[in-house]
């Protein structure tokens, strides 16, 4: 016989349905939208199913045109993900050793900087100077023009090997060797090895060649005034995707189809494991290790773009999310809001 639920039953209820709907990430994703801090597309997949692939805003401000699935947008720093990967493609052909100088392969790097290794460079422990705040508001930057200013300096930052500091500097060098290895240019390298044999359609290189990016999203500050992407380097940056090929990246490195495991197992080794040193990094990741979950992730801006790529990789969890809408999008805000959801 059916009986009428108590008022507290019906209460507790109540809270519970609330609870669960405010741990729906779609929730969290559109209060951002709302609120004027979000303007891009967001994939989040669970466990390895995709729970979450949205896209919300505009590619264009001032056109008002519409951001669509296939919308690409600038990833940033993102793209030292690639870059390390293709550098790993190269070490399983043979083609170089981790632990060679980087000077072997770019013969213009400067006289104090002869003795960091690829290794070093790779997890950001070699010393050497970042451009960043010099040089990324010069319009149509190239690694040329970084390597020159490497050439203006006149020391490292620290012994090799001794200290993580991040550079984007060193990653435009990982860059300038696969193109004096492969003979050919970094965006050609990567869309023959990685893009094409995953299908990345939407990704792509934007380099000194300047080619055509379809569908592109344009960048913008948090007052929605025209801020876009204009320089030119590669290997810390200089790609352009959306978050389904981003996904399609994830997958292909959580089952050993573009690197083999015993790379897969070294790109999430932290070149510093000492703990006191805060920023753990591997090879082209950020690396977190609590409570036996391991978390690979990076975010990257510039200009008026923003990107996140975090991944669970015992939970086959990740979130992909890109905005064209810059300091607008409180990142770190936006990861501790979602991730609880996803547990």
């Amino acid at each position: 016989m059916y009986k009428k639920p108590s008022f507290l039953v019906l209460a507790i209820f109540i809270c519970l349905l609330l609870n669960s709907c405010q741990k729906d990430p779609k929730d969290t994703i559109s209060k951002y939208y709302n609120n004027g801090k979000f303007n891009g597309a967001v994939l989040i997949a669970k466990n390895g199913t995709i729970v979450c692939d949205t896209v919300l805003g505009y590619a264009n401000f001032n056109s008002g045109l519409k951001l669509k699935k296939n919308s690409a947008f600038y990833i940033a720093s993102l793209s030292k993900s690639f870059t390390a990967v293709g550098m790993m493609q190269l070490e399983q052909k043979g083609l170089l050793k981790y632990d060679d100088h980087a000077s072997k392969y770019v013969t213009t790097l400067p006289k104090y900087a002869q003795s960091i290794t690829l290794r070093e460079l790779l997890n950001h422990t070699s010393g050497i100077k970042d451009y960043e705040e010099i040089l990324s508001n010069k319009k149509g930057l190239t690694n040329q023009d970084v390597i020159k200013w490497l050439n203006e300096q006149t020391h490292l930052e620290f012994t090799p090997g001794s200290q993580f500091e991040y550079s984007n500097s060193g990653y435009i060098i990982l860059s300038l060797v696969i193109e004096s290895i492969t003979k050919e240019s970094y965006g050609n390298f990567l869309h023959e090895n990685i893009f094409g044999p995953l299908k990345m359609q939407n990704t792509i290189v934007y380099d000194q060649s300047k080619p055509k990016i379809e569908n592109k999203a344009i960048g913008f500050d948090q007052n929605k005034k025209l801020d876009d992407y204009s320089i030119q380097t590669t290997g810390d940056g200089g790609i352009y995707s959306t978050v389904e090929d981003l996904y399609k990246f994830d997958k292909a490195l959580r089952n050993n189809s573009i690197i083999n495991k015993a790379n897969t197992n070294l790109m999430y080794i932290p070149g510093l494991t000492s703990e006191e040193n805060q920023n753990q990094y591997g090879f082209g990741w950020f690396i977190n290790t609590t409570d036996g979950q391991k978390i690979a992730s990076h975010t990257g801006g510039l200009n008026g773009f923003r990107a996140v790529f975090w991944r669970d990789l015992k939970n086959n969890t990740v979130i992909i999310a890109l905005t064209n809408q810059g300091d607008a999008f409180p990142v770190n805000d936006f990861l501790n809001d979602l991730i609880p959801s996803l547990k």
